[in-house]
Formats: C-alpha cells, structure tokens, sequence
C-alpha cells in the first residue's frame, strides 16, 4: 500500500524520462570536486546518501560552463571541456542506479565572477562596478574594477559555451539539466533593466533582453535534442529596485515557456547581499517564502511544469502544495542535506524520525571549504560513514553519557545504534539542554522541530535516561563504564563589575523562560543573538528596553551570520529599540546601571529596575576534566560547548559523530 502522500510521491514523464516522485534537491554548492574542478569520489558519496533517501532529482549548484571566466567557488565544477564527462558519469550512473536523475545548474556567474580566483576582470552584459567587486576590492586593498561589457563575438561564444555545458552533462548520461536564469547570474544580468544598459540588439526592450536567454535555451535544445529535459531557474521577482518586478518576469516567461520543460521560481539576487535572503532564507523569515510566486505563476500558465523552492521544510508541506495546484515540483535543499533520508521516512510513515532543518546557514558558513550541516553530524562525511550510517560494534561496551543537549542526546543515539549499553545523565528534570532556553523566541520554530525531534529519539533510542541526576566521577567511577562522553555545554558569562551579583541581574533567557521576574525598565548587557532576542521579545510585550554594547558594532551577529544580523537590525528598527553601541558597563546599582560611552568617555547613567546579562559562554572545563578520569583516559571524549564553545548544536552533533565513531 502506498503511502497517504500520493501527490508529491506521484510519478510523472517527460519527453520520454521517468521521474518517480515530484522531489527535488534544490542546487547547493558542494566544494567537493578535485583541484582542477572535476568530480571526485566524496561528491558521489555524498548525493549517493541523497539518492538513497528516495528524492527523484539531484542537483548541483553553480556548475560553471568555463571556470577561467567565471570561477567564483573555491572548488566549483567546470564543464569547459570534455575532460569532465568522464568523472560526470560516475555522479550520473550512481543516480540511475537509485532511480533518481542527476542534473547540474549551468551558470555563468557573470558580474559575480571573483578577481581573486580567475585573475581577470568579469565578463557582464554591461560595464559598470559589481557590488562584490568593490567589496572584494576593498578587503584586498585594490582599486576595483569594472565588468567587461560582452561583444556580440563574446556573446556568441558563451552562448555555445552553455550548449556545449549541456551537451556534456548529457554525454555523461544525464536526462535533464537545469539552466540558471536567475538570481542575478550572467543570463538574469542580461534579462533585468538592473544590469543590462546595451543599446544594440541585447539591451532596451525586454525581448531583446531576453534575446540571450531564448539563444542560450535554443542551442541546448539543438544539441541536446528533444530527449532531453530543460529546468530553467528564473526569480519570479528581483526584489530589488530597478530590477525585474513580478509582472515583467511573467512577460520574460511567455517568451521563454516553448522553449523549456520545468519553471524553476525562486526569488531575489545573488550578488546583491541584502537580496539574497529572498532566495536563501534565514530562520527568522517565513517558511514557504517563494510559494506564493510559483503558485501564482502556476495559475497564468497552467499548462507549464513548475518548480517551487525557499523554505519549503517537509514532506507534508510539499504534499500539501502540489496537492492545492501551486506547484507540480517541490525543490528542498537544506532539508535534504539535514536529512538525506526524508522522503523515505515520510513514505513509510516515519515522519516522527525526520531530522528537522534549522536554517541556521552552517552550510555555507564562510570558514568551511566544503559543504557541513549543524543537525546532520554524517554531512561531508560520507566517505567514512556510507550513507551516513555507523556499523555495528565489534564489541558491547557499558558508556555513560553525562549532559541530555544536544550532543548527549546525539551521542546516545549513535551509541545505541552501535550496540552499546548507554545510560545518560541528565541534572535537570527534562532533556534538550539550553535549547529549552534557545527556542523560546516564536521565530525560533526551526530550532523548536528539533528540540521536539531530539527528545523523541533520546526516548526511542534504547538508552537508559536519569532525570533531575548529576554524574559525578565518584557516580560514574562505581558503576565502571567503559567509555564516558561529557556533554555538559558552558555556563553563562558574567562580567566582573560592582553590583553584578545584585538580585535584579540574571542570565537573559531567565527571564524569556519565566524562570526570573521581570521589571518594567529593563538594560541588557550585550548585542549578540541571545541579548537582541530578549530585547525583542520584551519590547514586544511593552518593556522599556535599552541594550548596551562593548564593540562599536554588531561583531558577534555579522562573524556567524550576516543575513540574521540583517534581520535583527530591521527588527531592532521597527521595535525602535535603544541599542547602544560601544558602550561600556561600568557599574550595576540598586534601580541604574552606569557606563561610559567608549568613544566620548561620557559616564552614563541609565534607569533599571532590572538587568539582563547576554555576553557569552565559557565551557565547563573543571567539571569536564574531572568526570573524564572516570574510566580509562583514551575512553573519555568532551562534546560540544564543554570543550570550545561554538555554534550550540553544530559543535555538539559532530563532535558526538567522532567521538562514538571509536567506540
């Protein structure tokens, strides 16, 4: 019998080709091919994980049809000459084996091409000074430089450079692939009024802006010929002003629909910093963000193949959008990265085991060369754990895990999938950790599915839990386990100022959980995540709020995630919230709080009833290094924050992953 999700799980053809279901890996960028840009061995494993998990289409993001005119990756895939077909086919066969197809994003990132990586000037529609250009320029202590406005004999050359892209994918045994026409890429630079100020045959009207696309489309089809699918990525709306509006990408569409197979709507631009959240949203935004475009885009033309994609975080939500008609694809990319496996888990009725994505950007974090999740510990790590699996221990060994957050509850998990006979400790009366603290927010609902998944599966795994128990050595000594994984995170930081230990200061989740009391004029000490949440919420419930901060900016939210701290920033505006930045604390009194303004040495005296502490972490390392000598020495392993602090769950999931790896 089939499962209740018979719509996003129905099979469809295509000129000839069979797609099993209507799931899609949305494009990431993977940084996994070998040093001259071909497909290595760990990009295979990778979407083999992918393949096995049940969706019908993998792709691959920012494929670049000639990488010395167009390299912005550290580690992109090129297609410039047959020397990829080879390598492709591996990637290729691998996917048909699953009854899945491989497709590749064929771009060309135009104006967004990096000085640093191809040596010379980028090729665009028109000349002008790129936005990442004079930000590149500008870390690097150069003068910046212009784009190279395309000749027609350039123009010619690319556009058979796209052909030839996907004639390759199509050697290597591909059925489809997806052309970017979007997000500000070369093709969409051509299409927008933003980019494209040519008075000749390329510029002015939109048809003839649309010329390159309908050339690029045209000579796909001629060499790939009428087997073969074409995805065309568009955004229905480059948000932007001056860009291409909704109601002109719906002219663009009628002059491009004969000419592809499957819509793919997104939103937004890629190498305008402000606009790419429209296409790669963050925790803080709406689920579903895009649906609407596809959905209406849909309704003009009924009779096109559309693919939608942002936030789009289940099965069940997938279902419920083809079963209403907004969409007869659903792309997810994040989602399948949390969890290869999800669309298997639906389709057999394990929804309660889907690992949830937290769209907190971990993927892409700047510091990692090639691609990691925060949830998925397996992730980049396929060549040691086969579709992200852990083989079964050769012996049955007792573990106590001590800490019930994240990684202890990670750790017990894999411990128990190995075999082993795990007990867990937790202090507390309930599991999860300071994510019961964390997710209190309403926008923090990705990280609330987790908290809710992380103690479902703590409770199915097999392991003994102990509530409201401490593990001391002395514990954990007498019952003699083999192996102990500490995972008892860090404590909250206080600085060391007169009057910080007065009765109306506390740690600032305290007070969201109701833990602590709460006045009506209320400073918090710190501009990181965790102060601004509270500073949020508190004004929303009509506090006087004021925030006070060291650095002279917002240093802590840029360094882990710009598109957040944009959102915090719009927030903090709207709520008109007093931030005070570059301001230190000097003093905590009874009902004030005095500090100097960093930059004028002014003393300032601010009235508070109450004072919220939010300036950070430090791991618990007296308490690790004591219940580490609980068992023999090269047994013992610290997780997550208890040995550095980091990002919370990221810290935590991997180094749980490495540590039962060896047990």
């Amino acid at each position: 019998m089939g499962s209740k999700y018979s719509h996003v799980f129905s099979p469809i053809r295509i000129r000839g080709v069979d797609f099993k279901n209507r799931i899609e890996l949305a494009p990431p960028s993977l940084n996994l091919c070998s040093p001259d840009h071909l497909v290595t061995d760990a990009f295979v494993d990778l979407n083999r994980s992918i393949a096995c998990g049940g969706a019908a289409i993998l792709t691959v993001g920012n494929v670049m049809i000639d990488i010395e005119d167009c390299k912005n990756e550290e580690l992109q895939l090129d297609l410039s000459s047959d020397d990829c077909i080879l390598p492709l086919s591996k990637f290729a066969l691998m996917c048909e084996g699953f009854g899945a197809h491989a497709s590749l994003e064929i771009n060309h990132g135009g104006k967004d091409s990096q000085f640093a990586r191809t040596g010379k000037p980028a090729f665009a529609p028109s000349s002008y000074y790129a936005s990442w250009e004079l930000i590149s320029a500008k870390q690097m202590g150069r003068e910046p430089l212009k784009t190279i406005e395309m000749s027609r004999e350039k123009i010619h050359e690319t556009v058979e450079k796209f052909g030839q892209a996907a004639l390759r994918a199509k050697k290597a045994g591909m059925r489809m692939a997806m052309i970017h026409c979007g997000h500000g890429n070369l093709i969409s630079q051509f299409s927008s009024p933003l980019y494209n100020f040519r008075t000749d045959e390329y510029g002015g009207s939109l048809e003839n802006r649309t010329r390159f696309t309908i050339e690029v489309l045209d000579r796909v089809r001629e060499l790939c010929g009428e087997d073969f699918v074409i995805e065309a990525r568009v955004s229905a709306d480059e948000i932007k002003p001056g860009g291409m509006g909704y109601e002109e990408t719906l002219k663009y569409i009628e002059l491009i629909k004969d000419k592809i197979d499957i819509l793919h709507v997104s939103a937004g631009i890629h190498g305008e910093f402000e606009y790419m959240r429209y296409w790669w949203q963050n925790y803080m935004m709406d689920r579903e963000f895009n649906v609407h475009f596809a959905a209406s885009i849909k309704k003009e033309f009924p009779d096109l193949l559309i693919n939608t994609v942002g936030s789009i975080m289940s099965i069940d939500r997938a279902e419920y959008i083809i079963a209403n008609g907004m969409a007869d694809f659903v792309s997810m990319c994040r989602p399948l990265l949390a969890d290869p496996e999800m669309p298997r888990k639906y389709a057999e009725g394990r929804e309660d085991d889907h690992r949830p994505c937290l769209r907190c950007q971990y993927c892409a974090r700047p510091e990692h060369r090639s691609i990691s999740c925060a949830v998925n510990p397996f992730l980049g790590r396929e060549r040691e754990f086969p579709l992200g699996r852990l083989p079964k221990a050769e012996e049955k060994k007792r573990v106590a895990v001590i800490g019930g957050g994240p990684g202890g509850i990670t750790a017990a998990q894999l411990l128990c999938q190995k075999g082993h006979d795990v007990t867990l400790y937790e202090k507390s009366d309930k599991l999860g950790g300071t994510l019961n603290y964390a997710v209190l927010p309403p926008f923090k609902k990705d990280l609330a599915d987790y908290l809710k998944y992380l103690v479902h599966q703590a409770n199915k795994c097999g392991a003994k839990i102990l509530l409201n128990t401490e593990a001391t050595r002395e514990v954990l000594e007498k019952e003699k386990y083999d192996a102990v994984i500490v995972a008892i995170g860090a404590e909250p930081k206080f600085p060391s100022v007169p009057g910080i230990d007065r009765p109306n200061v506390c740690w600032a989740p305290e007070v969201d959980a109701g833990e602590k009391p709460c006045g009506q004029k209320v400073v918090i000490i710190g501009a990181g995540s965790v102060g601004l949440e509270a500073a949020i919420d508190l004004k929303r419930e009509g506090k006087d709020v004021t925030v006070i901060e060291y650095e002279d900016g917002y240093r802590s939210l840029e360094e882990s995630q710009r598109s957040v701290a944009a959102e915090f920033k719009n927030l903090i505006a709207e709520l008109k919230i007093d931030v005070r930045l570059a301001h230190k604390l000097e003093e905590i009194g009874e009902n004030f709080v005095l500090c100097e303004n960093r930059k004028t040495g002014e003393k300032i005296r601010l009235d508070a009833d109450t004072v919220l502490v939010a300036v950070g972490v430090k791991s618990r390392w007296a308490e690790a290094d004591e219940l580490r000598r609980a068992c023999p020495e090269t047994n013992a392993f610290l997780v997550g924050d208890c040995l550095y602090v980091g990002q919370n769950v990221a810290a935590a999931t991997s180094g749980a992953l490495s540590a039962v790896a060896y047990l």
